[in-house]
């Protein structure tokens, strides 16, 4: 029975070192996605006088890493889904947040999945 007991004392000892580093490869991935995130919404972001396209910032919520409009953060539903004008009719959208994030989810998941494997 003590080798039974040691063979599974060793196995979770390296199941337990093997999710440390997934967990470790995983907060450097988040990181590194978060800020290029940010960087493609500074990029990608309409440019009127600059002050909305400067403003994206990364801020640690917890766990989580939110990117988030730091100076008019009350532009971005509005640039992203269009509003009404206040003489009537409509302003056309400014799609540039979607396809970022969407780059950043398939980034994301990517980087688990070799975090995983590796």
């Amino acid at each position: 029975m003590a080798g039974i007991d040691a063979l599974a004392a060793e196995i979770a000892r390296e199941l337990n070192r093997y999710s440390n580093l997934v967990e470790e490869d995983l907060e450097a991935s988040k990181k590194e996605i978060a800020d290029d995130l940010k960087d493609e919404l500074k990029q990608t972001s309409p440019k009127d006088t600059g002050s909305y396209r400067k403003g994206w910032r990364v801020k640690k919520v917890g766990n989580k890493l939110v990117v988030h409009n730091k100076t008019d953060y009350q532009l971005t539903h509005l640039l992203e889904k269009g509003h009404a004008k206040r003489g009537g009719g409509r302003v056309a959208a400014k799609v540039h947040i979607q396809p970022a994030e969407q780059r950043a989810i398939e980034n994301y998941l990517e980087k688990v999945e070799q975090a995983i494997r590796q």
